[in-house]
């Protein structure tokens, strides 16, 4: 296996990377380019914030292979929350509607999974890229204007539960380009009649290319060229998370909800939190 030594960026390559939960596709695309000073550089095949996995970059000449990499099927594991709907059919906003799921048995969830298999018209979310009238559908749902999406043929190849836990279940899904599983969490709801979000999802495989190959962020740090003397510093850093900007405050507070929650056991227990950086005891 190639380490990122190797590579040659300016001439071409693929780069295969895990993103980080939070971070945008472009967030990714920009940290690399900025780190390794590449000039030509794109990502095949755009990752939601809320999503982890697999990220393909192509630089250089590569830059070229984008669509064909970008028409191969998919591979997703994740887990949906069943009895709880949100407008973007994930974490990047609160829910808005519960309904009972616990008289569901596995065997019916298991068996609801087979009507979303083969060609099937799916709905993408209104919290996403889709252009309406030259305008991103979520920039009008989050401005809250309403939108009509149209649906669109899908092939879903595989889809199967791993675990069953109500009113958690883990999945496995191979599907063609351009399938939501934000989407395939709404209606799988829909068909269960209790609703159901996506609350994690992990790209594992594009076509023959798999996140097990895939290299960190810290490691294209790690190559970060250094600066020639008499060249401007760089620019801070931006936070990592930034849920005013893309539009994850409830995922947000979920976080801050779990941090206190934490740090409530630990008083509970008589223990002591780690300070906060920038907030160390004197």
């Amino acid at each position: 296996m190639k380490t990122l030594a190797d590579f040659d960026f300016e001439t071409g390559e693929v780069l295969l990377l895990d993103k980080p939960l939070t971070w945008t596709s472009f967030d990714v695309v920009r940290k690399v380019k900025n780190a390794l000073r590449i000039k030509k550089i794109g990502h095949a095949g755009t990752l939601d914030p809320l999503a982890t996995g697999l990220l393909i970059l192509c630089t250089g000449k590569k830059t070229k292979e984008i669509d064909l990499i970008q028409a191969q099927e998919k591979e997703y594991t994740g887990t949906f929350r069943l009895g709880e709907t949100t407008p973007s059919f994930d974490l990047e906003t609160a829910v808005d509607l519960v309904r009972p799921y616990a008289h569901l048995t596995d065997e019916e969830v298991a068996a609801a999974t087979t009507q979303f298999t083969g060609l099937i018209q799916q709905t993408p979310p209104i919290f996403s890229a889709v252009k309406i009238d030259g305008k991103r559908a979520y920039e009008l749902a989050r401005n809250g204007q309403e939108a009509e999406i149209k649906p669109k043929t899908v092939d879903i190849k595989v889809f199967e539960l791993t675990r069953i836990a109500l009113p958690e279940v883990d999945f496995r899904v191979v599907c063609s380009k351009g399938t939501y599983i934000r989407s395939l969490a709404r209606d799988f709801g829909v068909a269960l009649g209790c609703g159901a979000h996506l609350t994690r999802l992990v790209r594992t495989r594009i076509g023959e290319y798999r996140v097990e190959d895939a290299f960190s962020l810290e490691d294209i740090e790690a190559l970060r060229p250094p600066r020639a003397e008499g060249d401007r510093p760089a620019r801070p850093e931006r936070q990592r998370t930034a849920p005013n900007r893309a539009g994850l405050q409830y995922f947000a507070a979920l976080q801050a909800d779990a941090l206190a929650a934490k740090e409530h056991e630990a008083h509970e227990a008589g223990e002591t939190p780690a300070a906060a950086p920038g907030n160390a005891p004197e």
